[in-house]
């Protein structure tokens, strides 16, 4: 069994992550003798072509293969999660304005989430996707209060405390920050 096979294979600790009605990923590895420094990678329906220099060892080609696999999964899950309608829903439960956009981005590596109040715009890191669901919406929460108080005052906090589940959320962010 070439890498390439035994990685389209789910591992026991990936079906935690990858919700069920995604269906498993296969992975295709093209080794090209012109392509020099780069490695790409392109998505096609359920199959992830990762194009790598020939002269990559094994050990980086399972590297590159690990980077972009987690990478596309994380789209893949955060595909199926309707932030427009969350973002919704929580802002009339808890009294807070909508925004006029909310959406998953890839550049976010040390924050969870911001937002731009004077354009009512909140971005998530696409690293939470397959988190438990209390949780984003915890950090949508955060955001649409941002909405409100720009800065994490007081009166922020008193707004974000209006969401229940907002210190255990707040430890889970904690110990992933931490893994």
């Amino acid at each position: 069994m070439t890498f390439a096979e035994s990685a389209s294979r789910p591992r026991a600790g990936d079906r935690a992550t990858v919700p069920p009605e995604l269906p498993p990923m296969s992975i295709e590895v093209v080794r090209s003798g012109r392509r020099r420094k780069t490695a790409e990678a392109q998505l096609v329906e359920e199959t992830l072509t990762v194009r790598i220099p020939a002269t990559v060892s094994r050990d980086e080609e399972r590297k590159l293969v690990d980077h972009f696999v987690s990478r596309f999964e994380r789209s893949r899950r955060a595909a199926v999660v309707d932030l427009e309608k969350r973002a919704a829903e929580l802002a009339a439960k808890y009294e807070l304005p909508r925004p006029t956009s909310i959406r998953w981005v890839t550049n976010q590596h040390r924050q969870w989430g911001s937002c731009t109040p004077s354009r009512k715009t909140i971005r998530l890191s696409d690293r939470m996707a397959g988190f438990p669901r209390w949780v984003v919406d915890y950090v949508i929460v955060h955001e649409l209060a941002h909405l409100v108080e720009a800065d994490h005052g007081a009166a922020f906090w008193a707004l974000v405390d209006r969401y229940p589940k907002t210190e255990r959320a707040r430890g889970y962010l904690i110990a992933k920050d931490g893994v």
